[in-house]
């Protein structure tokens, strides 16, 4: 009995292998027999083992470039999150390097990781995937924990720093750099105003996260901090605007009077339609939440989905999604 079971098991194993391998279980059963018929080992028999200890090392081969546009995104991930962790973890970081900068400092590890593996560059970031998958879910955390009664009372402030202030700073870098340009000691003389301008629109916001950090550590007025807060996340859609609107102009063979009313046209329509997006999908979330009352576990879903389809539904039409 114990002799069959012996003779038998080796049989199961091999169905189970060619299953796994996608050979035929006829091969399998013929290369068993020719094996229990004679003990000796011929030129065909060593093909025959040579086939199959070539089938088993599938069973871990690895394939790495499968799944590697997942996992290093997973990786990435997981690498910013422990970074954070650590960050608020350990109390004297704060004090020498603020938190953009140590996870500026793991997107280089993670750089250079991924170009040791590959012997190759990094894949590069273009607009496209920062405008449709890593800005919105930034916008929605700045908005969504935004604190809104000290906001609207200070909106008059806060639209006039985030709008003027940052056209500002957009116009006079600009104009600034177009000036040093002029100069032949630097030999710039063949860049525009126009890629000025676009560079300044560029560079124009500033995102205060160390400001800010500072400010909940001491206990700043509350007043002063919704202005910093709010001006922050609001020139970050003037920014887009102005970048947008320059990019526009700079592929324009010629731009004339008409083009410049039309775009100040559109600096307008963009933010007032942004604002209606942003109300139409806010008023559809509330509603459909209305019937979530014994199914709340989606309810978390709602606010990631409505606030996203805002966000597409406004670049869809070339508004601000980032307002909506």
């Amino acid at each position: 009995m114990v002799h069959r079971l012996g003779l038998l098991l080796p049989l199961l194993l091999g169905q189970l292998c060619s299953q796994l391998l996608g050979t035929s279980g006829n091969s399998m059963l013929h290369y068993w027999n020719l094996r229990t018929e004679n003990d000796s080992w011929g030129s065909k028999r060593i093909q025959d083992n040579d086939s199959v200890a070539s089938a088993h090392t599938l069973l871990f081969s690895l394939d790495y470039q499968h799944v590697q546009t997942p996992f290093e995104i997973t990786l990435w991930i997981m690498l910013a999150s422990l970074a954070k962790i650590g960050f608020h973890l350990y109390n004297k970081i704060p004090a020498v390097v603020p938190e953009s900068c140590l996870l500026i400092f793991v997107g280089l590890i993670m750089g250079g990781l991924i170009y040791s593996l590959n012997d190759k560059s990094p894949p590069v970031m273009n607009s496209d995937i920062f405008f449709l998958y890593l800005l919105p879910p930034i916008v929605l955390d700045a908005g969504y924990f935004m604190p809104s009664r000290p906001f609207f009372e200070n909106i008059g402030t806060i639209l006039l720093y985030a709008v003027v202030g940052t056209m500002w700073n957009a116009f006079g870098i600009g104009l600034s750099l177009y000036g040093i340009c002029q100069v032949k000691l630097f030999n710039l003389e063949d860049v525009s105003l126009l890629h000025n301008l676009w560079f300044g629109s560029l560079i124009a916001a500033v995102d205060p996260v160390a400001v800010l950090s500072v400010f909940e550590e001491i206990h700043v007025n509350e007043k002063l901090h919704i202005l910093v807060f709010g001006e922050s996340l609001l020139n970050d859609a003037v920014t887009v605007v102005l970048y947008k609107l320059f990019k526009s102009f700079s592929e324009m063979p010629s731009i004339k009077p008409l083009d410049i009313l039309a775009g100040i046209g559109k600096f307008f329509l963009v933010g007032i339609g942004g604002i209606f997006i942003g109300l139409l999908f806010g008023m559809i979330a509330a509603f459909t939440t209305r019937f979530t009352k014994t199914i709340r576990v989606i309810e978390p879903l709602f606010v990631f989905l409505y606030s996203y389809l805002s966000y597409l539904t406004a670049e869809m039409f070339h508004l601000s999604g980032i307002v909506a």
